[in-house]
């Protein structure tokens, strides 16, 4: 009796050892790698997912940023359950190579997994590009708003200021009535009281 709970023992422990045999090791699900491309783009490979799981790279170059998706599930691969950290390094190795980390690269391969179904290959789901800075584009905007203000200002002035009026030349009436004046001074002062009126209009027909 004591022999058979020996050996029931011994068979549970045994079982149990297996168990922890067969259990794979812990994944590297959301861990991030950084890394720099041939051209020194600096990116960054954000994992995530279970089963099927999910791969971001996100790359910084002059003046833009790029960045890709793949999707597949290398859970199916033998080695990469029991060590998937070497599994995603070999990858980064690998894009390190390229002058350009989501152009050529529709299928992430790897040397642990040669041997593993075509579902455990990491495929391009998706890409895309962004330009320059949002930010950097609005300061333009801004500055030529400014100009364009400050030039609106400048011609606003010059147009409303008023022109010079020509001088006005006295009338030939004005004329008249100096010429009246004068005759009047003379008949004043050359004829009778009575004969003003007369004198004058004579003697403005000789002046004028």
């Amino acid at each position: 009796m004591k022999s058979f709970a020996l050996l029931f023992l011994v068979v549970i422990c045994g079982m149990g050892g297996l168990g922890q045999k067969l259990k794979p090791k812990k994944r590297s699900n959301g861990e991030e790698i950084n890394f720099r491309t041939k051209t020194k783009d600096v990116c960054t490979m954000s994992i995530s997912g279970d089963e099927e799981m999910k791969l971001r790279i996100e790359c910084k170059s002059q003046g833009m940023s790029y960045w890709c998706e793949f999707a597949g599930k290398p859970s199916v691969c033998r080695a990469f359950r029991k060590n998937p950290k070497i599994y995603w390094n070999q990858i980064a190795m690998e894009l390190r190579k390229l002058p350009h980390a989501c152009e050529s690269t529709q299928v992430l391969k790897t040397t642990m997994c040669q041997k593993a179904p075509t579902e455990a290959l990491m495929k391009q789901i998706a890409t895309g590009m962004e330009p320059e800075d949002l930010a950097n584009q609005e300061k333009s905007v801004q500055k030529t708003s400014t100009s364009m203000r400050g030039a609106g200002k400048s011609s606003v002035k010059k147009i409303g200021k008023p022109p010079m009026l020509p001088l006005i030349k006295p009338t030939q009436h004005s004329q008249g009535s100096e010429n009246e004046t004068e005759a009047m001074k003379l008949a004043r002062e050359h004829c009778w009281e009575s004969l003003h009126g007369f004198c004058s209009y004579i003697i403005g027909i000789f002046r004028g």
